[in-house]
């Protein structure tokens, strides 16, 4: 092999380490669930969880199996439901998406963003599934 064939394979090797470690790092959306128990209406349950959305980053469109009852924590976010008119939220704000409306939330701000929120849900189903 050739001196300028293994500068290349190395150069190569290098990038595609870099690219890996950065992409690895890229910061996301978190839903840590904090509790989860039957309701007194047959067949729906409560999810209560914190969602955490660093600085420029989407929650991703997604729906729930019912409604979303939130309330912002923490930072500014963008909240966007189809068919509505996008809403700015700050901390100390609330909002509630209907059962299977398409929607995301997105962190326009420097800062982190948490939001509380409660999902009251068909039993037995994800909390949230991506839209389509």
């Amino acid at each position: 092999m050739t001196m300028s064939k293994v500068r290349a394979a190395a150069t190569t090797a290098a990038l595609l380490g870099i690219t890996v470690a950065a992409a690895a790092q890229q910061p996301a959306f978190k839903r840590t669930e904090v509790q989860r128990g039957d309701l007194s209406a047959p067949g729906k349950e409560v999810v209560q969880a914190i969602a955490e959305i660093p600085a420029g980053v989407s929650a991703g469109r997604h729906t729930h199996p019912g409604e979303e009852v939130g309330y912002v924590l923490e930072g500014t976010l963008l909240v966007e439901i189809d068919g509505k008119p996008a809403a700015t939220l700050t901390a100390g704000q609330a909002f509630i998406i209907p059962a299977g409306a398409i929607h995301n939330a997105t962190n326009k701000s420097g800062a982190g963003a948490k939001v509380l929120a409660t999902y009251i849900i068909d039993k037995g189903k994800p909390v949230a599934t991506p839209a389509k």
